[in-house]
């Protein structure tokens, strides 16, 4: 429960401090007085989206605090638990802050956390009941969400399992989609990869090839050169039977070892003439030899131009030399293994995909079985409330309706919409079309009651909700909101005297205008001073003994109801 809230410049609010105790408090005032700012206010610690222009003009920025208690099993301390946050003494305390400049400070505990963490925890502590909430009840697509909170018992963990299951349904789904809307890009770079791997495979390349190629090519090509050249140097080297140049050298040599010994620059010029000898016979044996091995292949010529052709083409494909070829081919061998694992992957993901909507199938038909269970309890337990809020006669019937066959959503493959008759013989049809705001309000209370057993949350608020209704339904609607504060603290801001009367606790709220500002007060009331703001309520501008006596009598019968 809200045991002390501290406002701070949010407003017309300049500083406000409020101690509120269990059962059921009421707000009242003029309208405008700013009963609804302190709702606001509650609704921002509990996560609500704030602004700037909350803070009170003149300000820099607005603070609001707030300290709550709970039971020691209570869901708020599990959440504290998951973030890390100290608690103790069954309480905690909420703070934020909005700067002029955007800031947004949050603390739960002394802690900063971020505005998603400080919503997770005021769930649990808060549930801000307004007028607008009853635009849920005329939205078909929340309706499954409050059928499934009345049944939280029996369909939490199973729609969790749902989820969990739809969620990798999504994936797979979207994942097949995308590989199918590619498949024809896929497989084309697929059949690609293929043809260069067994095109630069079949080559069977090597590195270096390519220069010793152009090597032999280049010899067959200038054969008859070479002779040529092999047979004239030969010839030079070794004459003709008349004249035998390697002979002449060898009489020149042979002279000058005659004289070698007599003067060393005659050695010098023998050694000369003997190495230039035996050089010139070392060229003519291997001129000789040459000339024996040389043979011209044509077939050997034609073979070594079509392999440098092959190299060519896949240079000119590929890269600028064989390495860079050969790395081109690792790359295109990676790729190609693993876009091969992606089609073993894709047959894989089709049995996943089959695998897991047979899965979500089942959960989805299990669940329904369950909410057809739940909806008929939520219909038995809706129509006695209703009752008691003068609605006897009202039938109220949960629909469903089976989605096309493949078809499923976040909550399940069937559509839930709640349905009413509230006059007898007319037709069932849906809550939006027929339920006016003063029926609108009972419903939702109605279910409210039901649900405040299972929502755990301390405080419960009630902004205006006896909006539309007077009289006898006022007064059922007071007792409905009294029967609920048993279980759990109820602020409840009402222009009603009957369902200010039945509050355990009442606060005056007031604006007052000081020195040309606007301000705010709330007191709490005593028992005369109950009399004569029921008073009020009651009459309008003009308060008589008349409406002071009625009031007496109203917080009499108040107390007996209550009793």
């Amino acid at each position: 429960m809200l045991e002390h809230l501290s406002i701070h410049d949010f407003a017309i609010i300049d500083h406000l401090e409020i101690d509120f105790s269990n059962g059921m408090t009421v707000l009242t005032g003029e309208t405008g007085a700013g009963k609804s700012i302190i709702i606001d206010a509650v609704g921002l610690l509990a996560g609500g989206r704030g602004s700037q222009n909350f803070i009170r003009t003149g300000r820099n920025k607005l603070l609001i605090q707030g300290l709550f208690v709970f039971p020691e099993d209570g869901l708020t301390y599990q959440v504290l638990d998951d973030m890390g946050i100290e608690h103790s003494d069954n309480s905690v305390i909420l703070q934020r802050e909005i700067y002029r400049n955007g800031r947004n400070i949050c603390r739960v505990n002394g802690m900063i956390v971020n505005t998603a963490m400080l919503k997770k925890v005021g769930e649990t502590i808060v549930d801000i009941h307004g007028q607008n909430e009853h635009q849920e009840l005329m939205q078909p697509e929340k309706h499954v969400h409050l059928l499934d909170e009345f049944g939280k018992k029996e369909i939490k963990d199973l729609l969790n399992q749902y989820q969990e299951t739809f969620e990798h349904y999504q994936t797979l789904k979207a994942s097949i989609n995308e590989k199918r809307s590619n498949e024809k890009e896929w497989s084309q770079r697929l059949d690609m990869l293929e043809f260069q791997e067994n095109e630069i495979s079949n080559a069977n390349l090597q590195i270096g090839e390519e220069e010793e190629l152009v090597s032999q090519r280049d010899h067959l090509l200038n054969y008859q050169k070479i002779v040529d050249a092999l047979n004239l140097s030969f010839s030079a080297i070794n004459g003709d039977d008349n004249i035998n140049p390697l002979d002449i050298i060898g009489e020149a040599k042979n002279s000058m070892e005659s004289i070698e010994e007599v003067d060393p620059q005659f050695r010098e010029i023998s050694d000369n003439i003997k190495n230039a000898f035996y050089l010139l016979q070392d060229a003519s044996d291997n001129i000789s030899d040459q000339l024996d091995l040389q043979e011209f292949d044509q077939g050997k010529l034609e073979e070594i131009e079509e392999r440098l052709n092959t190299i060519y083409v896949l240079k000119r494909k590929y890269g600028d030399s064989i390495e860079q070829i050969l790395n081109h081919y690792q790359n295109v061998v990676k790729e190609l293994s693993t876009m091969q694992a992606d089609q073993t992957t894709g047959e894989n993901l089709n049995e996943q995909y089959e695998s897991t909507l047979s899965q979500l199938t089942s959960l989805a038909d299990e669940l329904n079985v369950k909410r057809h269970k739940v909806a008929t309890k939520l219909e038995k337990s809706v129509h006695d409330q209703l009752s008691d809020l003068y609605m006897a006669k009202t039938e109220f019937k949960v629909n469903f309706e089976k989605l096309p066959i493949g078809e499923f959503h976040s909550y399940g493959n069937e559509k839930v919409e709640f349905y009413m008759r509230t006059n007898p013989g007319e037709a069932m049809l849906p809550l939006a079309k027929i339920a006016s705001g003063g029926e609108l309000s009972r419903i939702m209370l109605a279910l409210k009651t039901l649900f405040t057993s299972v929502q755990g949350v301390t405080s419960i608020i009630f902004d205006e909700v006896d909006t539309g209704v007077s009289g006898r339904v006022a007064q059922a609607i007071a007792e409905k909101i009294s029967k609920i504060a048993q279980k759990s603290q109820v602020l409840c801001i009402t222009h009603l005297p009957q369902v200010a009367a039945m509050s355990d606790h009442h606060y005056f709220i007031e604006k007052k205008i000081e020195k040309d500002r606007t301000m705010t007060s709330i007191v709490k009331l005593s028992v005369q001073k109950r009399v004569q703001e029921l008073a009020r309520m009651l009459s309008g501008t003009t308060v008589t003994d008349l409406t002071l006596q009625h009031a007496n009598e109203l917080l009499k019968l108040a107390d007996e109801t209550k009793k």
